[in-house]
């Protein structure tokens, strides 16, 4: 029996990618540095996969932003304005798509599919001329047989690449991008024809859309590609991997039918329906690659289970036909268990990061082929009833709160006009008012503060003073700006929902357990193995100190229950939904508590609550109206004057601008800079939004320092669809990630484009 690893982490078990990336960025190190540190990267990677028995090693996994873009730049089909003339193309055009330079700005970024990862979106139209521009796939397949290890090379599928793309500014809306899948798989053909010549005997082709909801000329694109790929891949087996959802029946059939296709992938871990139709129909002679370990979640696998799904499938393929695999990428998980230091050993017992489940993999595979490792399944046998009778996973008292939810739709008493009109005679704020999103620059003194502080270097005495100079700073050059409404910058926070759920109950924490999230930027998601309660004020004394150093209104901030959900490893024993309930009710606490110290802003971010909408629209419904409640819960109570706002980012929202008017937020600020406007079209098309909205007016995950001419015209396009009494003026996102040098020029020229449309209002009157 075999086994596979659809794709693996790659920053590094101590986020050494990142490392390299940054001061490859920031000047203090050469192209040649940061190579290095990627090629010692892959060859650990191959290196322990092949120790642990691993058949099917993928390469081209390894991007230094995402694999989208390095599918872009295999084709060749860089935007104009990055100055692109031909040849292999190089980091500065590269990151030049992904980060915008000094004088054009970066491609759209927006979430890959239904995670907290993201990618950077192709701008694609008649014109582009592509061609085979980045030999990265053959390289790293090279690469890897140098060092005596045979890998499956991995691309992004051509229809997957289009359908994922957007038609470049300037294209009519009407362009069909498929259109362009005659020019797209000649580049193929040269990749594929180059890897044979290297001597790669499988390749990957990854085509996640097929879990999504396709129209028949979508299919049929599929249908076509793999006939026009057929001869060129003649000679070679060929995967075609999927994952995040169930396939749709009919996409099911299209699917197993691909010409020159030797191999289906399949997700059985989100996609369980998948496995009722490979029971009633699978090709004869073709590979099933089982995805049974599950690649989102970091719980150890259920050997009993896997093994009896997996003797079920060699019934119906075959032995030698069955590979153990994950049900996607581990890229979602963090990297390593072994790095884990401070976790206590019963919850440790419970999880598998990603080097644990390549061991996972092959333990199932040599368990089936008859060599079972005994005191690994008898562990993992333990470690699930431990987990199953462990008394710190239930709370009664929570459980009863959460349902006892059921029955309400917890609305605020007064409409939204009401309360904006009340909020105004509290607040006083002018037309346009100015904001920013939370966070603020996070320097290296005081992540060093903060990291010594945890390590008990530092007093709780001199953690707070350090603290409150920090804030003073912030609240100071806020004044100083002119910004109406201010945030204490979130000097406290190293993340937004690490910072909640380490002073929640039912949440455990991990010190390496890093994923990426987009780029150089990691994130480290909270584990939610029980039930979830707010023991104590979490945020107040904070947001109390920033609000006695001003007279303008201060912002409490707080992140929202689904996107604490979204972006944490939520326990798997229970409905999502029911652990989502029990975060709101703690977030509950907080807002009112915030209330009573006198904040009159409370910001409770759903920065994921479009990013956990399911892959199929049949599931959309029930989704949205428990992720909708749920934000709901948490300001139910507060009063009219309090001013409860908002904020999503990256991620398509014009399909769910419903429900996000159901939220009822008084204000929502949310991403619309980076994506060309994109949300601005929803309202020229009809619908009505009567609370306070603020569009993003530049991107802050880019370096380049917008004009306020430029975000003037920005605000002036949404003056076009949005009344001017509910528009707010604000960047896309936090500024954690960006330098004071690039914030401090940035906001005044925000505040001067405000204020310069404020007076041609007044005038106009």
């Amino acid at each position: 029996m075999a086994s596979h690893i659809v794709g693996y982490p790659r920053m590094g078990p101590k986020r050494e990618l990142k490392f390299a990336l940054e001061s490859f960025w920031d000047g203090k190190s050469t192209a040649e540095d940061l190579q290095k540190v990627s090629a010692d990267l892959r060859s650990a990677i191959w290196k322990q996969m092949s120790e642990a028995g691993t058949k099917y090693i993928p390469s081209n996994t390894f991007a230094h932003y995402d694999q989208v873009l390095d599918t872009t730049a295999m084709l060749g089909a860089v935007p104009p304005r990055y100055g692109y003339t031909g040849g292999e193309i190089g980091l500065d055009v590269y990151f030049s798509m992904a980060r915008g330079n000094a004088s054009v700005p970066a491609m759209e970024m927006t979430k890959w599919f239904d995670t907290n990862y993201h990618y950077i979106v192709p701008e694609l139209g008649p014109e582009v001329n592509f061609s085979y521009a980045s030999h990265k796939a053959v390289n790293e397949y090279k690469e890897a047989k140098a060092l005596g290890v045979e890998t499956v090379p991995v691309l992004v599928g051509p229809v997957s690449y289009l359908l994922l793309s957007k038609a470049a500014k300037g294209v009519e809306k009407s362009f069909d991008l498929l259109s362009l899948l005659p020019k797209v798989l000649a580049v193929y053909k040269e990749v594929i024809t180059e890897l044979k010549a290297a001597g790669a005997t499988w390749i990957q082709l990854d085509e996640p859309v097929l879990v999504m909801d396709l129209e028949g000329h979508k299919l049929q694109a599929f249908t076509g590609a793999y006939a026009e790929l057929e001869s060129t891949l003649s000679g070679l087996n060929v995967l075609v991997e999927t994952y995040f959802a169930d396939i749709p029946a009919e996409t099911y059939k299209t699917l197993t039918s691909l010409k020159g296709v030797t191999a289906f992938g399949f997700d059985l871990v989100r996609g369980t329906k998948t496995l009722d139709l490979v029971k009633a129909s699978f090709p004869a002679g073709k590979y099933l690659f089982a995805g049974v370990v599950d690649g989102r979640n970091i719980w150890a696998n259920d050997f009993a289970a896997s093994v009896s799904t997996l003797q079920e499938l060699e019934g119906i393929v075959g032995k030698d036909k069955l590979v153990v695999s994950t049900s996607c990428s581990l890229l979602h998980t963090a990297v390593d268990l072994v790095n884990e230091t401070k976790l206590d050993d019963e919850i440790k017992s419970w999880l598998a990061f990603a080097a644990q489940k390549v061991v996972e993999v092959n333990a199932l595979a040599k368990a089936l082929a008859g060599h079972k490792d005994e005191a690994l399944f008898s562990a993992n046998a333990a470690a699930l009833a431990s987990r199953r009778s462990s008394p710190r996973v239930t709370n009664e008292g929570v459980q009863k709160a959460a349902a006892a939810l059921k029955g309400s739709d917890h609305r605020r008493a007064t409409n939204v006009s009401a309360r904006l009109d009340a909020q105004q005679k509290k607040l006083n704020l002018p037309i346009l008012p100015t904001t920013t999103i939370g966070s603020f620059p996070q320097t290296v003194e005081l992540r060093r503060v903060r990291r010594e502080y945890k390590a008990k270097k530092v007093s709780e005495e001199d953690y707070v003073k350090a603290m409150k100079e920090e804030i003073k700073k912030v609240v100071d050059l806020q004044e100083e700006l002119d910004i109406d409404v201010l945030v204490h910058g979130e000097p406290e926070r190293n993340d937004m929902v690490e910072y909640f759920g380490e002073q929640l109950s039912g949440f455990a924490f991990t010190a390496n357990g890093w994923v990426q999230s987009y780029g150089s930027r990691c994130v480290k998601p909270p584990v939610i193995y029980g039930d979830v309660s707010r023991p104590k004020a979490m945020t107040v004394f904070w947001s109390a100190m920033a609000q006695s150093m001003t007279s303008r209104p201060m912002k409490g901030m707080l992140t929202g229950p689904v996107t604490i959900l979204n972006w944490s490893f939520v326990r798997n024993d229970q409905p999502r939904h029911e652990t989502c309930y029990q975060i709101a009710l703690a977030i509950k606490d907080e807002v009112e508590d915030l209330e009573k110290g006198g904040i009159s802003v409370i910001q409770i971010d759903e920065a994921a609550l479009r990013e956990g909408l399911p892959l199929r629209k049949s599931e959309h419904a029930f989704y949205l109206d428990w992720a909708v409640h749920s934000f709901r819960i948490t300001n139910c109570g507060v009063q009219d004057t309090t001013q409860i706002h908002t904020h999503m980012c990256y991620s398509h929202f014009n399909d769910i601008i419903h429900s996000i008017i159901d939220m009822d937020a008084d204000v929502i600020t949310i991403e619309n800079s980076r994506s060309d406007e994109k949300l601005l079209s929803v309202f020229r098309e009809g619908v009505k939004y009567g609370a306070g909205i603020g569009p993003g007016v530049y991107d802050i995950h880019s370096p380049r320092i917008p004009s306020s001419e430029e975000i003037a015209d920005r605000v002036n396009k949404m003056l076009a669809v949005l009344e001017q009494n509910i528009l707010w003026v604000n960047p896309d996102c936090g500024l954690k990630t960006r330098k004071y040098t690039e914030v401090k020029p940035a906001l005044k020229n925000m505040v001067d484009a405000a204020k310069l449309i404020r007076s041609q209002l007044a005038s106009a009157k």
